[in-house]
């Protein structure tokens, strides 16, 4: 069992405002104890988990490790992450302090209007805008677990996998920088520096662990944030399966990919790499990410379990039984903390890269976005004879984002009208068919709008020129194969939970005032006994370390 420690009341003040939550005038600055610091911080990501499912499981299993973070450290009952709440922005945010607008990354799959097609050699002339892919695709191989790597005995060896993701992306993959001409790593793609930047700076050590090898943008602009990067690639296909189905595609496989990256964080919290086979020292900054509660949400049966939600707001089985698997597993890294006598020493904060909407099962409409980027596309050349295609580069999951290869104010309204204006027909939870209007959508902005939405500059060369706001519900898709879907602004995508728990916090608070998952990266730090004004982006956005009244 992970014991909190009691502390002295002098100490516990210290505590409160090393989270942010006192003035020095109450409790003196944050670094004037050392018991106040924590010596290494565990950050867990439940991509997918909402507030209300962590609520859920801990009043059904109150003695859960879930229930022993959430009623013996700092609760954020209203926590909201980005905007968009997709992977790469919400991760973003939660380990720079900032938003797209500033750290210029709005998807894992997004578009910028000053970079290079991939797999450009001659730069001279070559007009800019550029598909920038943070997804599998960069793989050397995207199809093997171990994205190229060439380990025999997979997956059982997946844990040999090199610390050093980067060496694992092709760079013909990259988007090209058009003054030196030269391939852009997902690293320099990122505008601001990250908690790894920091702590590396400072000569702690660190390491990571996440679903694809594009994830080393969490490097930061130095490129060395990171120095143990486990990145097994989740869209491979999933050994032991049927072919054509990854690690997604069923529940019980996501379970045993996510299973390799605890395996690693157990190894780090034994002071070893990933591998287990190398002694480092248990890392200042940690985690991972875990997968598969998000597949047992978007997944209508799997393990012959129904997925999703079987009433609004109640996991279904499949979720259900997912819930169990997270929760075993973060009191394996409870346990392994006790053991290894860290329990003083470590403080662990669970959150989520983003949510999942939606939550109430007949709500969901699922619509095919294919026929009506044609639509748009079609609609704009008839009336522009000659024009390309209006649309460069679109992501639609449960929002719409579209960046256009015209981007006048006149193109982006055209855009806007067009798709207001289009009705059709979907299909509900059940795969029948089910009307919608608007395309789906309930808000759209558009061009300078689009702009002021992320607190971007208008032109702004990554800010996509039209974002769609979805009527609840809808989730773009062609086919039946999804039954939720994340990236949008419904409370669904973004109220997450957010727990502080161990050295450096108080015991059982709950804070019920709203918060933002980009305050974890300033509180991280601060717990360390590390500057959050380090982070660029925390004094760009003046982002406040998490409060705790």
């Amino acid at each position: 069992m992970f014991r909190h420690p009691l502390r002295p009341v002098a100490a516990a003040a210290a505590a409160l405002a090393a989270v942010g939550g006192l003035t020095a005038a109450t409790a003196g600055p944050a670094s004037a104890s050392p018991a106040s610091r924590s010596r290494h911080v565990l950050l867990l990501s439940v991509d997918g988990l909402h507030q209300s499912d962590l609520a859920w499981y801990v009043a059904r299993h109150p003695r859960s490790a879930l229930a022993r973070l959430a009623g013996g450290g700092v609760e954020y009952t209203h926590a909201r992450t980005t905007v968009p709440s997709d992977s790469f922005p919400g991760m973003v945010g939660q380990l720079t302090g900032g938003d797209p607008g500033v750290t210029g990354v709005y998807y894992d799959d997004t578009y910028s209007n000053a970079l290079l097609p991939a797999g450009t050699t001659d730069c001279a002339g070559v007009k800019p805008g550029a598909e920038v892919d943070l997804t599998e695709d960069l793989d050397k191989n995207p199809n093997s677990i171990d994205e190229g790597q060439g380990l025999s005995g997979l997956p059982g060896s997946i844990l040999n996998m090199t610390g050093d993701a980067a060496g694992l992306i092709d760079p013909a993959k990259l988007p090209v920088d058009p003054k030196t001409c030269k391939p852009v790593y997902p690293h320099s793609y990122l505008k601001v520096n990250t908690v790894f930047d920091v702590a590396r700076k400072a000569g702690l050590r660190t390491a990571w662990s996440d679903k694809h090898v594009a994830y080393e943008i969490l490097d930061g602009p130095s490129g060395d944030g990171i120095q143990d990067l486990f990145a097994p690639e989740i869209n491979s296909q999933a050994i032991g399966y049927p072919a054509g189905l990854d690690w997604t595609k069923d529940n019980a496989a996501t379970e045993q990919y996510d299973a390799y990256k605890v395996k690693a964080v157990l190894n780090e919290i034994d002071g070893h790499d990933h591998s287990g086979s190398r002694r480092t020292g248990v890392p200042a900054v940690f985690g991972m990410n875990f997968q598969s509660v998000s597949t047992a949400q978007k997944l209508p049966v799997s393990d012959g379990l129904t997925g999703g939600y079987t009433t609004p707001g109640t996991p279904g089985p499949l979720l259900a039984k997912n819930l169990d698997f997270v929760d075993q597993e973060v009191g394996a890294f409870l346990d392994e903390i006790h053991k290894r006598g860290l329990d003083g020493s470590t403080t662990v904060i669970l959150s989520s890269k983003h949510g999942q909407s939606p939550t109430d099962p007949k709500a969901l409409t699922r619509i095919d976005d294919g026929p009506l980027l044609d639509g748009l596309n079609a609609a704009w050349k008839a009336a522009h004879p000659g024009a390309a295609d209006l649309v460069a580069h679109a992501v639609d999951d449960d929002a719409m984002l579209l960046w256009l290869s015209d981007r006048s104010q006149a193109a982006t309204e055209f855009a806007k009208a067009y798709l207001l204006a289009r009705s059709g027909t979907g299909n509900g939870i059940d795969g029948a068919a089910k009307p919608f209007t608007a395309s789906g959508l309930k808000t759209v902005y558009a061009g300078a709008e689009a702009a002021r939405y992320f607190h971007a500059e208008p032109g702004d060369s990554r800010v996509p020129d039209v974002f769609g706001i979805s009527q609840y519900g809808v989730v773009y898709t062609g086919g039946k194969g999804k039954i939720a879907e994340h990236g949008g602004a419904h409370a669904d995508d973004l109220d997450v939970p957010l727990v502080v728990y161990g050295a450096g916090t108080p015991h059982d608070v709950r804070v019920n005032a709203p918060v933002r998952t980009t305050q974890i990266a300033p509180t991280m730090l601060r717990l360390l006994g590390l500057n959050p004004r380090d982070l660029d982006a925390v004094r760009i956005e003046h982002t406040r370390s998490l409060p705790v009244r």
